[in-house]
């Protein structure tokens, strides 16, 4: 069963605990003029996403399909949305369009550039490039400029099954995690690259309100600071 919680206004996060992976999924609706919905998920995850969808919004009045970077949990059910909702179009950047969703999807995605804003009416989504953060060179997230939400697709990954919001810090899980992660047979789930601290201070600039966190529980503090902090963790725990 999906728990949903409105994380942030007309933010709900939906989330699926999968106890085999000892891991949230976690997609976010935005309720709004044209409704987009941030992580397709899983293809096999789709009929409980679809139930959870439906006690916010119609699922066929869905505008918009978003999501970082070309990978299951993040756009593998992209296609079922876009058969359900005749108006939905996929939205990532402008490298995951051409080379990932002219042939994955079965209609054209609107692809972002750096700076670009996706307007869903009251709301407006600025798209910054973060190529290789947290993995693939077409990722990139959505920072909604009204309530100072950024959409952080695996960054801060957290395993377990958290609270939906914190304010409380989360780095001490986010470092756990990760240093698990470099001990599991696939390590390398996030590169830390010379780029990595540039990307996460600009994203630190932004000064977000509220982190929506795809594994994890969500963020709402001092979001800056967690972000240049994240940095310290990531070379400790990643860098060469």
């Amino acid at each position: 069963m999906a728990t949903i919680t409105e994380i942030a206004p007309d933010v709900y996060r939906i989330c699926l605990f999968v106890p085999e992976y000892n891991m949230q999924f976690n997609h976010f609706l935005v309720k709004d003029e044209e409704p987009m919905l941030y992580h397709a998920g899983m293809r096999l995850m789709f009929p409980l996403l679809k139930q959870a969808v439906a006690r916010l919004i119609k699922p066929e009045q869905l505008r918009w399909v978003g999501f970082s970077h070309f990978e299951v949990d993040e756009c593998g059910a992209l296609n079922e949305w876009l058969q359900l909702a005749p108006q939905a179009q996929a939205v990532c950047s402008e490298i995951g369009a051409m080379v990932n969703m002219g042939d994955f999807a079965i209609r054209p995605a609107r692809g972002l550039n750096q700076a670009d804003v996706l307007e869903t009416g009251k709301y407006r989504f600025r798209f910054l490039p973060t190529p290789h953060l947290p993995h693939g060179w077409d990722a990139g997230v959505l920072f909604e400029e009204k309530n100072k939400t950024l959409f952080c697709s695996d960054l801060f990954h957290q395993d377990g099954d958290g609270v939906a919001l914190t304010d409380h810090d989360i780095l001490g899980e986010v470092r756990a995690s990760l240093r698990a992660g470099q001990s599991s047979p696939l390590p390398n789930y996030m590169p830390y690259t010379a780029k990595t601290k540039g990307m996460l201070t600009a994203l630190a600039n932004l000064q977000p309100a509220t982190l929506a966190i795809m594994h994890g529980s969500s963020f709402r503090g001092a979001c800056g600071q967690a972000l240049l902090d994240l940095d310290i963790i990531m070379k400790e725990e990643l860098g060469e």
